[in-house]
């Protein structure tokens, strides 16, 4: 956890980054949530799980997308001259349970954020693809958290899938 919120801290650092942690079950959601509530000056951090309405879902979702293209048009309006407001600045964090990610086969549009962190490993190629697909932008970083016994885990992952997990670099910011 204190590695998450170290992790969460430096790259919330950057203005407008729209970041999410995916979590199994509400328990680790309502932790990461705690952990990192002291990060509020730099992050937005919202959550989004089952007990949720469904307009809360929906304004959570609209909230976090427009945080999206101010990130998308961040480079294009420096260039412009223009700047954002400070509150507006804030990179945005929705931590997120499997069992709330969006439904993109049921028509619900993917989160697409810049980064996505998987506090904990999932098991399954399909679920780890759906992580991905659901809430990750086409040029974004994923971030595996990874403990012990979860390496075996990680190279299964990286097999059955055709994927190439590289180790993240000492420093973040060469990735973003």
């Amino acid at each position: 956890m204190e590695t998450l919120v170290d992790l969460l801290g430096m790259a919330g650092g950057r203005p407008c980054l729209p970041m999410v942690v995916c979590c199994s079950t509400r328990d680790e959601l309502d932790a990461v949530c705690s952990a990192v509530s002291n990060l509020s000056s730099s992050i937005y951090v919202s959550s989004l799980y089952s007990d949720l309405s469904e307009a809360e879902r929906v304004r959570i979702l609209d909230n976090f997308r427009q945080a999206t293209g101010r990130w998308n048009r961040m480079g294009r309006d420096e260039v412009n001259g223009e700047t954002e407001k400070e509150e507006e600045q804030k990179s945005h964090l929705v931590v997120v349970t499997d069992a709330c990610l969006p439904l993109v086969g049921s028509g619900e549009s993917p989160i697409s954020a810049r980064v996505l962190v998987n506090y904990e490993l999932p098991t399954k190629k399909e679920m780890y693809t759906r992580r991905m697909t659901t809430c990750l932008a086409a040029d974004g970083i994923v971030i595996n958290m990874v403990v012990g016994g979860e390496v075996v885990t990680l190279k299964n992952l990286e097999e059955s899938s055709g994927l190439v997990i590289a180790e993240m670099p000492i420093h973040i910011f060469e990735m973003l």
